[in-house]
């Protein structure tokens, strides 16, 4: 919107800027109108400026720094796990009525509370003796051990240097929005692995017979000319697939 109404705002802000007493005084100059002029249209065209595009200019980046707040983060990041359906466990030292508070708020599936930092790994196994992959997301010393532990690691960058050497996967922005991109992302990788591996496969499960000429009783019989030009299709086509990865949505 703001965009939308960018050259209007300029074109209001140029008489504002011209007959301001401030930019007259500091340019040495006197704008036509005299002193009485520079009052009244300085505020009439600036009160034009803020109403046509400074408010629209305000509720955009008030909804953008809403938007970026860590708690809006975390929440959207939980919503998100949520809808991929995994479930989404926090883990803290801090009292149980506190980080029940939190998780309410956050609609969180489960909490340990009060855990000490030497027993994150055995609440780790703990869930894990469930039959569950658990996947650690944490930054500090206290969770090296954890993230090891974990089926898969995921350190923050702005974390500790040994929270990063134990994780299997570094997150370089401190954005929990990350975690479900990263699920999103291996599911997507995986999809393509899958769909190369039948198309090879299925190419050669028919190229291969027909070129040893299983069929050539009855008239099949796959030159090996047309066989090559296959191949080199099938290896485009592999290749194409995994560049469509890149317009995953995450």
């Amino acid at each position: 919107m703001f965009r939308q109404k960018f050259w209007g705002t300029l074109l209001l802000s140029i008489p504002t800027v011209i007959w301001a007493p401030m930019i007259q005084k500091w340019f040495g100059y006197s704008a036509p109108g005299g002193p009485a002029a520079s009052r009244w249209i300085s505020a009439v065209f600036g009160t034009l400026v803020f109403a046509y595009g400074g408010w629209v200019f305000i509720r955009g980046a008030a909804g953008e720094l809403k938007d970026r707040l860590p708690g809006m983060m975390t929440r959207e990041a939980i919503d998100r796990l949520h809808a991929q359906g995994v479930e989404v466990i926090m883990m803290t030292g801090d009292a149980t009525a506190v980080a029940k508070a939190v998780a309410s708020d956050l609609r969180i599936d489960t909490v340990f509370a009060e855990v000490l930092p030497d027993q994150k790994s055995a609440k780790i196994k703990e869930v894990q003796a469930q039959g569950k992959r658990v996947a650690m997301v944490g930054d500090g010393v206290n969770d090296a051990p954890a993230l090891v532990t974990a089926d898969v690691g995921i350190a923050i960058g702005a974390g500790t240097d040994v929270a990063v050497e134990a994780g299997d996967v570094v997150l370089v922005r401190s954005d929990p929005r990350d975690v479900p991109r990263i699920i999103a992302l291996s599911k997507a990788t995986y999809r393509k692995m899958i769909q190369n591996l039948w198309w090879a496969a299925g190419y050669n499960i028919v190229a291969i017979p027909l070129a040893a000429g299983v069929l050539a009783h009855w008239g099949v019989v796959l030159h090996p000319a047309v066989g090559a030009i296959l191949m080199s299709a099938s290896t485009v086509i592999v290749s194409i697939n995994a560049q469509l990865l890149r317009g995953a949505e995450l």
